[in-house]
């Protein structure tokens, strides 16, 4: 993980994606951004991204018991 400081303003580009993810304001422990990215590319909150993975991934029914 690359661990990067940024003041107000400052910004973050990932050149090969065409992504910029700026800091727009930090208040206490709250940090906002903003994230420039084509549209071809998704960009999620973590917890969202949990949501939509649980979502899609395929239910696989439960074992039946085995008898003897």
């Amino acid at each position: 993980m690359l661990v990067l400081s940024r003041k107000c303003g400052e910004r973050i580009v990932i050149p090969e994606q065409n992504i910029v993810v700026t800091v727009l304001e930090v208040r206490g422990e709250q940090v906002r951004l903003g994230i420039s990215a084509p549209e071809n590319i998704s960009v999620h909150r973590q917890e969202v991204w949990a949501r939509i993975q649980a979502l899609t991934e395929p239910v696989t029914p439960p074992l039946e018991s085995v008898r003897s």
